[in-house]
């Protein structure tokens, strides 16, 4: 089959942009929208939807599939789902409003849905507030 290569690191993507903490992929994959849903599902879930969860990346790339004991030919099969593509230092979820301990789990929970390796990742300029 011609899936197509994804080489290299990500061009954009690879800083946090609107949280203070957030999830680093290390390895290329696809991943589906209901893996990202299950993902966005524990990491809201555990923050007791406190905080604020800004997912970085879309399902934009259609995957088609013919159904089974179908001949060849008579065209492309029908899209069957969906996924974002995603290569090595993509920032995949941002977290902002909850505290250092809360956002590592929640995270940690989120990336066990999904089939690549994470990196917890806070932003450099964090100081943590003692209230």
């Amino acid at each position: 089959m011609q899936k197509g290569k994804m080489k290299g690191n990500t061009k954009r993507g690879a800083e946090l942009s609107f949280g203070s903490f957030g999830i680093k992929t290390l390895e290329e994959h696809w991943l589906t929208g209901r893996q990202i849903e299950a993902a966005r599902q524990a990491i809201t879930r555990y923050m007791k939807r406190e905080g604020q969860v800004w997912i970085r990346i879309f399902p934009d790339k259609p995957v088609t599939k013919k159904p089974a004991e179908v001949r060849m030919g008579k065209g492309k099969g029908a899209p069957e789902y969906f996924v974002a593509r995603i290569s090595p230092g993509r920032i995949l979820f941002e977290v902002e409003g909850v505290s250092l301990d809360i956002a590592r789990e929640a995270l940690r929970l989120g990336a066990q849905k999904l089939p690549v390796t994470t990196k917890f990742v806070v932003r450099r300029d964090f100081v943590e507030e003692s209230i």
